[in-house]
């Protein structure tokens, strides 16, 4: 390995220029660093020493964590550079221990305590999205989307980072004892981007994760003023890239699958579960095709998802719909476009009321069309499906159409959205939204939607109330991590308030919340990379007569630590007031009434770098008239880099001693993947549910031949654990499916 590292006193030169010129490039958003087009051809092994690199001046990176601004304690280089097909990104991460070097996983699309690099491309120069692609010394390739600028949710809740993003790219690795190098091409035909005479502007941000010091290392240089500001497009370094000639890539992914389902219903004289046999077959077809650099239109025809992972069961101990997130693929590709959230969970477009029931079932997806892109300043999504009759709904037609474009400043945007199910049966649910987000002044931003609905019950009525079938939202934020943090939200929904294809817990409120917090950073001497005091509450109030419904307030303290620890404590007031019986299972329900309750909780993790991990969870107090017990572990052992087990198990114990009741609930998880090297892996996840009295399995095999050819066979089986409770007795087995799906890309 040629030793290309300029000297120390050239580095300390250099770092010191960039601690000094970055903030004058986040304050004035007008540096940029033309990058430097290859003059020869690069063979993608890992070890950037072809000539053509020598001619690329190396980037260096500074300490985000633990002690943000301070030179790295490993030497690292970053290079960044383009041709006519591809923009090359390369790691030199030299490593004065290189048997520390971390690489616990060869699973796709898994970072589990390793090494990594990591790169963030801000492709539109939008401040607001971008795509992550990451590796490790192990060779594996994760690929995300960022939106929102890594603003409210956070990567636990999926509120901005999208992890089922996929998309074409190579990546190349060598471990030796000098360290760990990467090479990472990435062709254009997988970006999208805008063309403005001849240039195209980007953001980049480059990492360099050395998991057993939990150092993090990144160019450009990025203070810790806000929680994953790593990740945040706003910071990133503007890059120019010129002369890229347009690519209209054409995408033609055909699938076949073929296997053999059972099942156990009730036979018509309810005396027995007979078994019946379903033999599958499918074929079907998907088409992507690039418009323009920036405007790309998928076509889908009988799609298919046998292979997405089965959700994560919950337990529900409240009266509202539990939330699932959307885990399909043809739904990732630029999600965040389609993002209207209306607070909390609650969103006017949730993909997942298209081509599912209400209780997760598939329905099949006769085809259907998007557009997702930038098209004269606006950011554009759209699309429409049509699918099949099932036994509970009628054949449907989804429509959805976002606009959206910045306005003010490059960190503000206003945006409109329309949405429709149209059922053969005559029903139809029709909505549309405006939202804006503007930047006041620093970190300090105003949050306004309006949306509103309309279905074919109240129309055919003559209901027209414009009032009654809306909702609004008013939020003003702080997003900073450092100092004084504070949140402020009032919102309002109406009774008819009701999106078709959206997601939404409650209606008929008005929403008070606001939430205040201060961050401290203690710095080089401490053990903590920070600490966070903070008080929240929110109110939720019935429209009707003004009483509150719904009521919590109480202080939390989190904080993170220099080795990868974490944790938090807090303690809560909540307020219930129940218009009608509340029933957590058969034998347990709470009467109506009104309740004020008291608990406390703590969480810890350890350090996410090491190979055995253990994050447990408790919370203990009054609930409602009684009281309750939640206890949770998650323990994760990384057995080799071929196998890993991770498991959860929940416990949720509840008591009313006055009315001699009790609910107590299990669920367990274990994941078992295994790995043979990252194009062939196997994945395993068994639940048990004792609220469902249910057992299932998900296992699935893929062999990745590379990014859209793929052999999958999913076996998926269900149990039941209480046969005894219903007459007459179920069937140890209640399905049992096996499938094989192949699918093969051809790039024309």
């Amino acid at each position: 390995m040629p030793q290309l590292l300029p000297t120390r006193r050239t580095c300390t030169v250099v770092l010191l220029a960039q601690l000094v010129l970055v903030p004058v490039v986040w304050a004035q958003g007008s540096e940029r660093l033309v990058l430097p087009r290859l003059d020869g051809p690069i063979q993608l092994d890992g070890l950037s020493d072809e000539p053509a690199w020598e001619a690329v001046q190396p980037w260096l990176p500074t300490q985000y964590e633990p002690d943000n601004g301070a030179p790295p304690t490993e030497r690292t280089e970053f290079l960044v550079a383009y041709d006519d097909d591809y923009i090359y990104f390369a790691l030199r991460g030299y490593d004065q221990d290189s048997t520390g070097i971390r690489s616990n996983t060869l699973y796709r699309d898994r970072l589990s305590g390793d090494d990594h690099f990591e790169i963030l491309l801000d492709t539109f120069n939008d401040n607001e999205t971008a795509v992550l692609f990451t590796t490790t010394p192990g060779g594996i390739r994760k690929d995300a989307a960022i939106s929102n600028d890594a603003s409210g949710g956070g990567i636990a809740s999926g509120g901005w980072i999208n992890g089922d993003f996929n998309t074409f790219w190579d990546v190349e690795t060598v471990v030796n004892e000098e360290g760990w190098f990467a090479e990472m091409r990435v062709p254009f035909t997988s970006l999208r981007f805008q063309d403005e005479d001849g240039q195209v502007v980007m953001g980049i941000t480059l990492q360099r994760k050395v998991a057993r010091k939990t150092e993090r290392l990144v160019f450009p240089p990025v203070p810790s003023i806000a929680n994953w500001a790593f990740l945040k497009p706003s910071l990133a370094q503007k890059i120019v890239l010129e002369g890229i000639r347009a690519r209209k890539p054409l995408y033609v992914t055909p699938y076949g699958l073929s296997g053999l389902g059972q099942s156990f219903p009730l036979n018509d004289t309810g005396t027995g579960y007979p078994r019946q046999d379903d033999l599958k077959g499918e074929a079907g077809v998907d088409l992507k095709y690039g418009l323009t650099n920036n405007l790309t239109l998928d076509l889908t025809v009988n799609t298919d998802f046998a292979q997405v992972e089965a959700d994560d069961q919950q337990v529900n101990l409240t009266r509202f719909s539990l939330f699932f997130p959307e885990k399909r693929q043809f739904f990732q590709e630029r999600a965040g476009i389609f993002d209207f959230r209306t607070g909390g969970l609650s969103r006017l477009f949730h993909s997942r009321r298209v081509g599912l029931t209400e209780d997760g079932q598939p329905v099949r997806v006769l085809g259907g069309a998007r557009l997702v892109g930038r098209w004269g300043g606006w950011d554009v999504g759209f699309f429409d499906m049509q699918t099949a009759e099932s036994d509970s709904l009628p054949s449907e037609n989804f429509g959805v159409l976002r606009l959206r474009r910045q306005v003010f400043n490059a960190y503000s945007y206003a945006g409109a959205m329309v949405t429709s199910r149209v059922g053969t049966d005559g029903s139809y649910n029709l909505a549309y939204g405006l939202d804006g987000v503007v930047r006041l002044a620093g970190d300090d931003y105003l949050t306004l939607q309006w949306a509103q609905t309309f279905d074919h019950e109240r129309i055919d009525d003559g209901d027209l109330d414009l009032v009654n079938s809306g909702r609004f939202t008013a939020e003003i934020e702080r997003r900073r991590r450092r100092g004084l943090g504070y949140t402020a939200v009032v919102a309002w929904a109406g009774p008819a308030y009701d999106p078709g294809i959206g997601f939404t817990q409650r209606n008929d409120f008005t929403l008070l919340e606001d939430a205040i917090s201060y961050t401290w950073l203690p710095g080089e001497t401490s053990s903590l990379i920070w600490h966070t005091l903070g008080l929240a509450g929110f109110a939720f109030v019935r429209n009707g007569d003004r009483s509150i419904e719904s009521a919590e307030v109480g202080p939390e303290w989190e904080f993170a630590a220099k080795s990868g620890a974490g944790g938090s404590l807090e303690a809560k007031v909540l307020f219930e007031d129940l218009l009608v019986p509340f029933a957590l299972s058969d034998e347990a329900v709470v009467p109506a009434g009104s309740y004020t309750f008291f608990q406390v909780g703590a969480s810890y993790h350890v350090s996410h770098t090491r190979l055995f991990q253990l994050r447990p969870r408790v919370e203990v107090g009054t609930f409602f008239d009684g009281w309750q017990m939640t206890a949770e572990v998650s323990p994760i052992w990384y057995v080799s880099p071929h196998l890993e087990l991770a498991g959860s198990y929940l416990f949720n114990r509840i008591r009313f001693p006055d009315r001699d009741q009790r609910f107590d609930a299990h669920l367990a998880r274990l994941r078992i993947g295994t790995a043979l090297n990252t194009k062939v892996s196997t994945n395993a996840f068994i639940q048990f549910n004792s609220a469902t009295n249910t057992v299932s399995a998900n296992v699935r095999f893929r062999y990745n031949v590379r990014e859209g050819n793929d052999l999958w066979i999913v076996y998926n089986e269900g149990l039941n654990t209480d046969r005894h409770r219903l007459t007459p007795t179920l069937p140890f087995t209640d399905s049992r499916t096996i499938l094989v799906k192949c699918t093969y890309t051809f790039h024309l």
